[in-house]
């Protein structure tokens, strides 16, 4: 864990409710995909967590979605605003044996936190499957980015308004050989009691320290109690208790 102070370089809309936001800082402590980082806002006495689109050394990409005073708040900042970050923090996504064919199902908030893992999967040569699953066209975001590094992307929409008409579970038709989420918890119980194979969950969670030291997002497992933040957020299939 590492905490600076990272500058705003970038406040892009993707939608009407989701902004890219790129920051230049000290990234050293980011090394796997599925980390996040906590960033503290002015006027909030809570860090904010947020799963790590993309890294570089000094660059570090977030895809924020508006939906609260927080989030509202960083997503109206202009470039230039220097914000404190803690950095490198959770378990990310364990990428020493992946299969063959790997499937990638994002929901909203949670196609963004798959980028990173897809860039990583597609450098190794793998063949990538991803599954962007939203409720409408209007909630559709970084297609475009999963294209440029050679994923081959499905797109689902609860209401059939762009791609395929349908939800995660639809995805799970698709051929692959190991299962990579993130999104809802609804989504992520839903995936976890239909997929029979390898399976890692990327959690969501309200968060106190983002480090394991408040015990405030701690979740039932087949092992005991668990932290999200700090055993997670990534957890094996079949381990949580929904």
């Amino acid at each position: 864990m590492n905490q600076s102070t990272f500058t705003l370089i970038q406040n892009t809309p993707l939608t009407a409710s989701v902004h890219e936001l790129k920051l230049r800082g000290d990234c050293s402590a980011i090394t796997v995909p599925g980390q996040f980082v906590q960033v503290s806002l002015p006027g909030k006495f809570l860090r904010r967590p947020f799963s790590v689109c993309d890294w570089t050394e000094d660059t570090l990409t977030l895809c924020v979605q508006r939906n609260g005073s927080g989030t509202e708040a960083l997503c109206s900042l202009p470039a230039g605003t220097e914000l404190d970050l803690l950095t490198g923090l959770g378990n990310g996504y364990s990428t020493r044996h992946v299969t063959p064919i790997p499937l990638l199902v994002g929901g909203g908030s949670g196609v963004g936190a798959l980028y990173s893992l897809a860039k990583h999967l597609c450098d190794r040569g793998k063949v990538v499957t991803a599954a962007l699953c939203f409720r409408t066209a209007a909630d559709v975001y970084y297609v475009n980015q999963f294209k440029a590094i050679d994923a081959q992307v499905y797109v689902y929409t609860e209401d059939g308004s762009m791609g395929e008409q349908g939800n995660a579970l639809d995805a799970l038709e698709l051929t692959h050989s190991q299962l990579f989420a993130c999104g809802p918890l609804g989504m992520l119980a839903a995936l976890d009691a239909n997929e029979e194979l390898d399976a890692q969950l990327s959690l969501e969670a309200r968060m106190g320290c983002g480090f394991g030291a408040c015990m405030g997002c701690t979740i039932e497992t087949a092992d005991g109690p668990r932290r999200v933040c700090a055993d997670g957020p990534v957890f094996p299939g079949g381990v949580i208790t929904w």
